[in-house]
């Protein structure tokens, strides 16, 4: 990793990781929307690590821009981190269309549309790895956010299917599935702090997974073995389950 371009970077775990990856010398370019919110973030980096941080204007629900983001780039990345996403309101989403339409561009559509762009530069040069932060909820839809678990599954189906794709070509694709995280996302929410993770420590998990060429991934790795439970319980026992 030489440089690495996260997107969504002004989350919790994207902050962690640019802080952690600021520490082994990697370059970075920050995107995100009102990118200059993360000058302070740019210049504690650049000053603490002596690295070169660069900010970037980014919107996962614009793909119309996506391609003239990526191509103003310079230098271009050798590593992309796509952390973004929105776990919404399911409760709305369920009766409101536009709060559906924006969990699903913002977990999936978004995130296909750059990638593609990101894939095919990296498939040309022969190098480079992605790393998507998909989600435990994309294994199993459950009535209490099914919206965002579907847009979660497809969007861990596109990276198994890039991941197949972009093998020939030297470039590797990492598919993250976290469980709770202690985020925005989730404030308000009690969870066991057995199954939740910190920002840093998540960060450093992902970056290991990247350092050892893993494919998939757990933040936690109790949640392989929970899910593992959950997909294989019978449709007519799950169907009658409050989950």
């Amino acid at each position: 990793m030489k440089t690495v371009l996260i997107l969504g970077a002004s989350s919790e775990v994207a902050l962690a990781l640019a802080n952690q990856l600021a520490a082994k010398s990697c370059e970075l370019i920050l995107a995100a929307r009102n990118s200059d919110r993360l000058a302070a973030v740019k210049s504690d980096l650049a000053i603490r690590f002596g690295i070169n941080v660069t900010l970037a204007e980014f919107d996962a629900l614009r793909p119309d821009t996506h391609k003239n983001f990526y191509e103003s780039l310079e230098p271009k990345p050798d590593t992309a981190i796509c952390v973004f996403g929105y776990l919404g309101d399911h409760t709305k989403a369920m009766v409101d269309w536009q709060e559906s339409a924006t969990i699903v561009m913002s977990n999936y559509v978004g995130a296909v549309s750059i990638l593609n762009v990101i894939a095919n530069d990296f498939e040309n040069r022969k190098e480079g790895m992605i790393v998507g932060i998909s989600s435990v909820a994309g294994e199993r839809g459950r009535q209490s956010n099914y919206v965002y678990g579907s847009a979660k599954a497809g969007f861990t189906a596109y990276l198994s299917g890039l991941r197949n794709r972009l093998f020939k070509s030297g470039v590797r694709v990492i598919t993250v599935k976290p469980g709770f995280m202690k985020t925005r996302m989730l404030a308000g929410m009690k969870t066991s702090a057995f199954l939740t993770a910190q920002p840093e420590r998540a960060a450093a998990l992902i970056i290991r997974a990247m350092q050892r060429k893993k494919d998939v991934v757990y933040v936690l790795p109790v949640w392989k073995w929970i899910m593992l439970i959950i997909r294989n319980i019978p449709e007519f026992t799950f169907k009658k389950l409050k989950l």
